[in-house]
C-alpha cells in the first residue's frame, strides 16, 4: 500500500510505501498528489519505502507510466525526491539511476528520515 505522510514540511509532499503495492495505490493516492505538485510548479517529494515492501506487475507498470507523465514531461517542476529506505537493492536502484531523474535525488537510510525531510524543505 502507499499512503500519504500528512505531517510534511511546507512545500513538500510524502508517501509512505509498505506491504503489497498496487496499480490502484498509484492511481487513488501518489499520482493525484503528484499531479497537484507539478501543477502548483514545484515537486518536493519524500518517498518511504519500509521493508515488507512488495510491488505487483500492475504497479511496476503504474510506476513507468507515471514516470513518463509527470516526470518526464514536466521536468522544471521537479526540485528535490528524498528516498528513504533499508532496503538495499531500492538505495542501489536510486543511485544507479538518479541521473535520469528529474531535479535533485538523494537516499538516506530509515534513521535518516528527519534528515531527508529537512534537506528537502531547503
Amino acid at each position: 500500500m502507499i499512503e500519504s505522510i500528512d505531517d510534511m514540511p511546507a512545500g513538500t509532499i510524502g508517501f509512505r510505501a509498505s506491504g503489497e503495492v498496487t496499480r490502484e495505490d498509484y492511481r487513488q493516492v501518489l499520482e493525484p498528489a503528484l499531479r497537484a505538485a507539478v501543477e502548483s510548479g514545484e515537486v518536493r517529494m519524500l518517498y518511504v519505502v519500509e521493508a515488507d515492501v512488495e510491488l505487483d506487475g500492475g504497479a511496476l507498470l503504474e510506476d513507468a507510466k507515471t514516470d513518463l507523465a509527470l516526470g518526464l514531461g514536466h521536468v522544471s517542476a521537479w526540485k528535490r525526491t528524498a528516498v528513504v529506505t533499508d532496503l538495499d537493492w531500492v538505495r542501489r536502484a536510486v543511485r544507479l539511476f538518479a541521473w535520469m531523474a528529474p531535479g535533485e535525488v538523494r537516499v538516506w537510510g530509515l534513521d535518516g528520515l528527519a534528515e531527508a525531510r529537512e534537506w528537502l524543505a531547503g
